[in-house]
């Protein structure tokens, strides 16, 4: 099968008008969402646990990745289980993976400062 590069399906915003793939995961908790099922698979609620929203807030972020065609949904039982669909992301995938290397390396730097402090202590 031929992979599936962007533009996705037009997504929808709450006051109806489209959302670019940039949009859609220009939300961090969509980001971090994509984050969280890049390379496993998590249940709705699992997903919700790691967010100090409602329910219903991380269940629109999931429909609107779902929407845009970034997450794949399976049902387990009565659970949803979902995971990134990395192809689907296409030339946004390198973006992705590059934001959370930033985000990596700032934690290292602030990690080996904190250490210097301390060994200067």
């Amino acid at each position: 099968m031929e992979p599936r590069y962007l533009p996705a399906p037009a997504v929808r915003s709450a006051d109806d008008g489209p959302l670019t793939a940039l949009q859609v995961i220009a939300a961090p908790q969509r980001l971090r969402i994509l984050e969280l099922v890049w390379d496993r698979e998590l249940s709705a609620g699992e997903i919700a646990a790691q967010f100090d929203v409602s329910w219903s807030a991380v269940s629109q972020h999931l429909r609107v990745l779902k929407t845009a065609g970034f997450l794949i949904e399976r049902r387990a039982g009565t659970s949803r289980i979902y995971r990134a669909d990395q192809a689907a992301l296409g030339s946004l995938r390198a973006f992705v993976e590059d934001h959370w290397r930033r985000g990596l390396q700032q934690v290292k730097e602030l990690a080996e400062a904190e250490q210097r402090d301390k060994d200067r202590s």
